[in-house]
C-alpha cells in the first residue's frame, strides 16, 4: 500500500533504502530517546529495515519534493499497549533536520485515517518516554489524550527503565476532531 498526502508519500521500506534510513536513525538524537538503540551502519539499517520496518502497516516517511524516505511511522498490532483485534499502537520517527516541520503529524493523520476508516479500527494507543517532549506535542496535536504515566517502564533495547506516557485516540475522538477541521 502506498499513501500520499500534500508532501509525503508513505510507503513500504526496501533494503535499498538501507543508506538513508542509516543517514538519520545514526542520529543518537533519533532512537535512544524513542527507546532503540542509534543505528551503526547501513547494513545495521539494512537489517532494521528487514526485522522491523518490513512489519505489516509500517512505512518509510518519504519527502515528495527528493523521494527519499527520512523517517518512518507504523501501526503495531497485538504489542503491549494495543492487545485486542480492534486497536493499534503509532509509532514514529524522523529525522533531526526535518524536526518542528509538521511532517509527523502529518504523516500520523493519514495513518490516524487508515486506521479508523480502512481498518475499522476503534482504539489508537501512543506512548512518550520523560524527556521527549516533541513525541508528546505530535500526540497532543494528533487529539491523543493522556491515559496513564507509569514508573520503571523497561527498555529492553537500551537496557534500562523509564517514566513512560499513553495516550490513547479513539474512532469517536478522532472523527469529531476531523469534523473541526473541515
Amino acid at each position: 500500500m502506498i499513501f500520499e498526502t500534500e508532501r509525503l508519500i508513505l510507503r513500504p521500506w526496501a533494503e535499498d533504502d538501507a543508506e538513508e534510513c542509516y543517514k538519520y536513525a545514526k542520529d543518537p538524537r533519533v532512537g535512544p530517546i524513542a527507546g532503540w538503540p542509534a543505528h551503526t551502519s547501513a547494513e545495521n539499517s539494512r537489517q532494521v529495515i528487514r526485522d522491523v520496518l518490513s512489519a505489516p502497516e509500517t512505512y518509510a516517511v518519504v519527502l515528495k519534493e527528493t523521494g527519499l524516505p527520512v523517517g518512518s511511522i507504523g501501526l503495531k498490532f497485538h504489542c503491549d499497549l494495543a492487545e485486542k483485534d480492534d486497536e493499534a499502537e503509532l509509532g514514529y520517527w524522523i529525522g533531526v533536520p526535518y524536526w518542528g516541520r509538521g511532517i509527523v503529524p502529518e504523516a500520523a493523520r493519514e495513518l490516524l485515517r487508515r486506521a479508523f476508516e480502512d481498518l475499522g479500527l476503534e482504539r489508537v494507543w501512543c506512548g512518550w518516554y520523560d524527556g521527549n517532549e516533541r513525541s508528546r506535542r505530535v500526540q497532543e496535536k494528533l487529539g491523543f489524550s493522556h491515559k496513564w504515566t507509569s514508573t520503571d517502564v523497561p527498555v529492553p533495547q537500551m537496557g534500562e527503565t523509564r517514566v513512560g506516557h499513553v495516550n490513547l485516540l479513539t474512532r469517536a475522538e478522532w472523527l469529531a476532531e476531523k469534523q473541526k477541521r473541515q
